[in-house]
C-alpha cells in the first residue's frame, strides 16, 4: 500500500518552495536589502562628516610619505651652464646708486593766460572805422585798431571845455567861487580819464576848445588778435570784448603726468623740451605749477612750463614731449627691469647661490627706469640675479614645487593595463601596452576599484530558487 503520510510531506514541501519563489515574497527581499544598503551608506556619510578636516599627525601610521600639499613658494632650480645657455639665461649683479628716473609726457603749446586781454569801451556808440579787420593779425603796442562815435563822449568833452573855460574866467573871483570852478574842472577830467580817454587826448581838447566827433582806441600792448567781434558801423555797449589780443612773447607748455609719477614733479623742476616741428633742437624751462588734484577719469595731473617766445617761433596748439629729470641724490638697491617677476601678487627675484642653485626671492620694488628698477627689499648689493629668462625658470621653480608635494598621492601612480584576452582563449604570457592616445580598459588606479557590473536577466526568467 502506498505510504500516505510521505506523499503528504513531499507535498507540503513542494508547496513551500513554489510559495518562496512568488513575486510578492521577492519583492519584500529585494526591499529589505535596498533599506540595508542604505542604512550602510548612510553610516558611511556619518562617519566621513565627522572625520573632515581631521588630518593624521606628521609621522603617523597610514600616512603616505610625498602625500604632503604641493609647497606654497616656488623651489630653487638648478641650471647647468649647457641648459642656461640654450634657454638664454643671463645673470647681473645687484648695484648700489643713484637712480635717476626721468618722467616723459606729451604737450601742447598754449598761450600765458597773464598776458591775454580783451579789448573794450566803457561808454556806449557806433564804430566809425576798423584799422585791423582780421584775426591773427601781429600788431603793435599803440597802434590804432579802431575810432568810435559816442555821443556820450562829445557831452563829457564838451564839459571839459565849459570847465576849463569857467575856470578862466573865475580867476580874479573870490577863492569859493574859483573852488567851485575848479571842482567842476577836475570832475570833467575825472571823467573822460575812468573811461580810459588818453590823458595826451584830454589836453588836446582842454587847450584848443575843439571837440573830436570820433576816438581812436588803441592796442594796449603788441601782440597777435585772436578774436575780432566787431564790425564796421556797429552798434557797440560799454564792456562788450571788441578784440582778443595775446602776447607771444612768453608761452606756455603744458602737459599731463600720471599720479605713479607726482612724486617726482616739484615746482621748479628743471625740463627739457622737444618739438615735433624742429626734430633734434631741445629748450630748457622750469616747471611754473602742478595741479592740485587729480583727474577722475585719467588718473593725471597737469603741469606748466613756462618758456621764452621772443622769436616767435613757438605757435600755439604745437605738439610738444617734455622730459623731466628727478633730482634724486639717494643711492639705492637697483637691478635690470628685466629680473624683476611680477605674478600680480608678489615681486620676484632669482638670486644665484654659492652652491649654482637659483633661489627666488620675494622683493619690494620701488622707483623704476626705462631700465633699471630699485629694490627695497630683498636682496643686497653684489648678489648674482637672473636678468633674462626668468618666466622659464619661475615655470621650471613652480614645476617642482607642484611635483615634489604630489609624487606620492593615492590615485597619482598608474600600471599598465592588462590586455583582456578573447573569449576561450587563454590569457597571454605577456602583455602589450595601448597605444598613448588611446583610454586603455584595464587601467588600474588604486582608490579608484569599481564593482564589475551585475548581468542583467533575461526578461520572463525567474530567479534562481536559492534567492
Amino acid at each position: 500500500m502506498p505510504d500516505h503520510g510521505q506523499e503528504r510531506n513531499s507535498n507540503a514541501q513542494k508547496d513551500e518552495a513554489f510559495s518562496a519563489r512568488k513575486p510578492g515574497n521577492w519583492f519584500s527581499r529585494w526591499q529589505a536589502g535596498v533599506i540595508a544598503f542604505g542604512i550602510i551608506g548612510a553610516a558611511v556619510l556619518v562617519v566621513l562628516y565627522t572625520s573632515r578636516g581631521k588630518a593624521p599627525a606628521a609621522g603617523s601610521p597610514g600616512q603616505q610619505k610625498g602625500a604632503a600639499a604641493p609647497a606654497a613658494t616656488a623651489q630653487p632650480v638648478m641650471l647647468s651652464p649647457e641648459q642656461a645657455h640654450r634657454i638664454g639665461v643671463t645673470y647681473a649683479t645687484v648695484e648700489r646708486g643713484v637712480l635717476r628716473q626721468d618722467v616723459r609726457t606729451t604737450a601742447q603749446v598754449t598761450f600765458d593766460e597773464t598776458r591775454v586781454r580783451a579789448v573794450t569801451l566803457k561808454f556806449d556808440g557806433w564804430v566809425d572805422k576798423l584799422f585791423v579787420d582780421y584775426t591773427g593779425r601781429a600788431v603793435r603796442a599803440g597802434e590804432p585798431l579802431l575810432s568810435a562815435y559816442s555821443p556820450m563822449l562829445v557831452a563829457a568833452e564838451q564839459e571839459l571845455v565849459l570847465a576849463a573855460k569857467l575856470v578862466r574866467e573865475m580867476s580874479g573871483a573870490d577863492s569859493s567861487t574859483r573852488a567851485n570852478a575848479e571842482g567842476l574842472h577836475r570832475a570833467a577830467r575825472q571823467r573822460l580819464l575812468n573811461w580810459d580817454v588818453p590823458q595826451a587826448e584830454i589836453d588836446r581838447v582842454e587847450q584848443s576848445g575843439d571837440v573830436q566827433k570820433t576816438l581812436m582806441v588803441r592796442a594796449p600792448y603788441g601782440g597777435v588778435i585772436l578774436e575780432k567781434k566787431v564790425l564796421e558801423g556797429q552798434r557797440i555797449m560799454a564792456g562788450d570784448p571788441l578784440y582778443q589780443l595775446a602776447d607771444l612773447s612768453v608761452v606756455w607748455v603744458e602737459g599731463e603726468v600720471f599720479e605713479q609719477d607726482l612724486s617726482l614733479v616739484k615746482i621748479g623742476e628743471p625740463v627739457e623740451i622737444e618739438f615735433k616741428a624742429w626734430p633734434g633742437e631741445t629748450r630748457t624751462g622750469r616747471i611754473i605749477f602742478v595741479q592740485p588734484t587729480v583727474d577722475a577719469d585719467t588718473r593725471t595731473a597737469r603741469i606748466r612750463v613756462s618758456l621764452n617766445n621772443a622769436d616767435g617761433q613757438l605757435k600755439p596748439g604745437m605738439y610738444a614731449t617734455v622730459k623731466i629729470r628727478s633730482m634724486a641724490t639717494t643711492p639705492v638697491l637697483h637691478v635690470p627691469r628685466s629680473a624683476l617677476l611680477s605674478t600680480g601678487q608678489r615681486d620676484i627675484v632669482f638670486v644665484q647661490r654659492a652652491d649654482g642653485m637659483l633661489e627666488p626671492r620675494d622683493v619690494v620694488r620701488g622707483l623704476a627706469t626705462d631700465d633699471r628698477v630699485e629694490l627695497k627689499s630683498g636682496v643686497q648689493a653684489g648678489e648674482t640675479v637672473v636678468s633674462s629668462a626668468t618666466f622659464l625658470i619661475d615655470a621650471e621653480s613652480n614645476l617642482g614645487s607642484m611635483l615634489g608635494g604630489m609624487g606620492g598621492m593615492p590615485g597619482m601612480d598608474m600600471t599598465l593595463p592588462v590586455s583582456k584576452p578573447p573569449q576561450g582563449t587563454k590569457s597571454p604570457t605577456k602583455t602589450t601596452p595601448p597605444p598613448a592616445h588611446a583610454m586603455p580598459d584595464g587601467m588600474v588606479m588604486p582608490g579608484m576599484d569599481m564593482p564589475a557590473p551585475a548581468s542583467k536577466a533575461k526578461k520572463g526568467a525567474r530567479p534562481p530558487a536559492g534567492n
